[in-house]
């Protein structure tokens, strides 16, 4: 801190004048005190001048004449205002743990440890496939019995606010054979192909039987979950992941951010964070049989307790009751609803 370096056990207490022999600025190599007497000035990330142990703010002397006066009842004991080498941590303790994603924080660490450069692990290159005659792109004209294509943007825009760069998108019609070369390009140029929409059990739902003559095997297909039952997973004979996510639109993003994207963290190595334990701040009256998902909107009371607020949507397409919210709270299968501070995981979009 800026202000002089004296020699704290030196002389006797009631000495407070000190001659400034100099100053000592930051980037230079260390002073030396001449003798006890005499101080240094010193700026605030200097060295700690060779002979000195305590600094005493320029706030508590006055400086006249090149002396230096201390005030009254000022504080000398070794080591005062000294941030001393080994102190910002404890010894043993690690920079980083492998898996820590390179914020800010973690940057700066690795630039104060020396280290110019630092091994990481590859961004997972990632294909977003819409199916469907019925999707229309925003912005073009839409007939009365088309729909929006929205849950390819959505997918896209949840990738990338959590990380995911090497993200890009195709949007393929219901025609198996243009289904099966589509996704054949896809599968070999991918480390995770994600589909939305055609993975249930409609009579132009090509996917799962398409996926499965390129040679991609079933691990699991449906989940007792809601919304999002109809979910599709395997993997490429090349090792690419295949996420069949459902075509609602709640669905899709819901299944997105509770399984995609913590398997893709773990294909990189990277920890997760999700999910957080919060109370629901009101109650949810209608019980259910299977493990179900709520969007909410968290927030933290005068207590300090994090709570979720829920927000009930309409159905699996109604994309405006998200709105605002900050995720969804993992409800285990309850017929007799659920009660106000009901602890719940919630995971954030």
């Amino acid at each position: 801190m800026d202000g002089i370096a004296i020699c704290s056990d030196a002389r006797e207490e009631a000495a407070r004048r000190y001659r400034v022999q100099g100053t000592q600025a930051a980037g230079e190599p260390a002073h030396a005190l001449s003798d006890s007497g005499s101080a240094i000035e010193v700026m605030t990330g200097a060295v700690l001048p060779t002979g000195a142990n305590c600094i005493i703010p320029l706030e508590e002397y006055t400086l006249e004449d090149g002396v230096a006066c201390l005030k009254d009842n000022v504080l000398r004991e070794p080591y005062r205002n000294v941030q001393r080498r080994g102190s910002d941590s404890r010894p043993g303790v690690p920079m980083l743990r492998s898996g820590t994603r390179l914020n800010a924080p973690e940057i700066a660490i690795l630039a104060s440890a020396g280290l110019a450069s630092v091994r990481v692990s590859r961004q997972p290159r990632i294909r977003v496939a819409s199916t469907g005659d019925e999707l229309i792109e925003p912005g073009q004209p839409i007939a009365p019995h088309q729909v929006r294509r929205s849950n390819a943007y959505a997918i896209e825009a949840a990738l990338r606010g959590h990380g995911f760069e090497e993200v890009s998108d195709d949007h393929i019609l219901d025609d198996e054979a243009m289904l099966r070369q589509r996704l054949q390009q896809h599968l070999a140029g991918s480390d995770a192909l994600i589909l939305s929409g055609g993975v249930s059990k409609g009579k132009f739902d090509f996917v799962p039987q398409v996926l499965k003559e390129l040679g991609v095997e079933e691990v699991f297909y449906q989940v007792a979950q809601r919304p999002g039952m109809p979910m599709w997973f395997g993997v490429s004979p090349a090792g690419c992941a295949v996420f069949g996510l459902p075509g609602n639109p709640i669905a899709t993003l819901v299944c997105l951010v509770r399984y995609v994207v913590p398997a893709l963290a773990a294909s990189m190595g990277a920890s997760w964070p999700w999910p957080v334990p919060v109370c629901l701040a009101s109650p949810i009256q209608r019980g259910r049989t299977v493990t179900s998902f709520v969007p909410v909107h968290a927030h933290t009371d005068a207590q300090g307790r994090r709570l979720a607020e829920p927000r009930i949507p309409n159905g699996s397409g109604d994309f405006l009751a998200l709105a605002g919210t900050d995720g969804f709270v993992e409800l285990p299968p309850q017929p007799q609803g659920y009660p106000q501070g009901f602890i719940a995981n919630l995971y954030g979009w």
